[in-house]
């Protein structure tokens, strides 16, 4: 299917790209059918809307920035998608004009259902993280010789 976005502009989408979200996304309840689109390089991608073009979320696996990011999902959401093994979480990541600034929610994942096409923001509750943890934690800030060129 050829889906227009403001991104990239037409693109084709395969079957296997589109999510249903039944119950759309927090700020976004009415779009219910996204697109997952991949950037080439690097662990990001887009969660497009397949309703309307310009709305488009930059997401990426958590777990490449914060590898001991770990939480339950709850029963209840565990049924309502048909949970099993093949399942793939993502988080939504905002970009600052700063890009050192970039923040990524590890509050509220997505979670993809890989069988059923079926996707979901799920709000962790009683947790610790927040919607607005910084990107690059593990990235290294050059020490003082290393800024002098030593």
């Amino acid at each position: 299917m050829k889906v227009e976005t403001a991104q990239f502009g037409a693109l084709e989408v395969s079957d296997e790209q589109v999510y249903h979200f039944s119950k759309g996304i927090p700020g976004f309840e009415n779009h219910s059918k996204f697109a997952v689109i991949d950037v080439a390089e690097g662990p990001f991608s887009y969660l497009q809307s397949l309703q309307e073009s310009h709305i488009s979320l930059l997401m990426t696996d958590p777990f490449v920035f914060y590898p001991d990011y770990e939480f339950d999902l709850p029963e209840s959401v565990v049924e309502e998608m048909e949970l099993s093994s093949d399942l793939q979480i993502r988080c939504i990541v905002t970009i600052h004009e700063d890009v050192a600034k970039s923040t990524i929610n590890l509050l509220a994942p997505l979670v993809f259902n890989l069988e059923n096409r079926t996707g979901r923001q799920v709000i962790l509750h009683n947790s610790e993280y927040q919607s607005r943890h910084p990107l690059w934690v593990y990235v290294q800030k050059p020490t003082p010789s290393e800024k002098a060129g030593e």
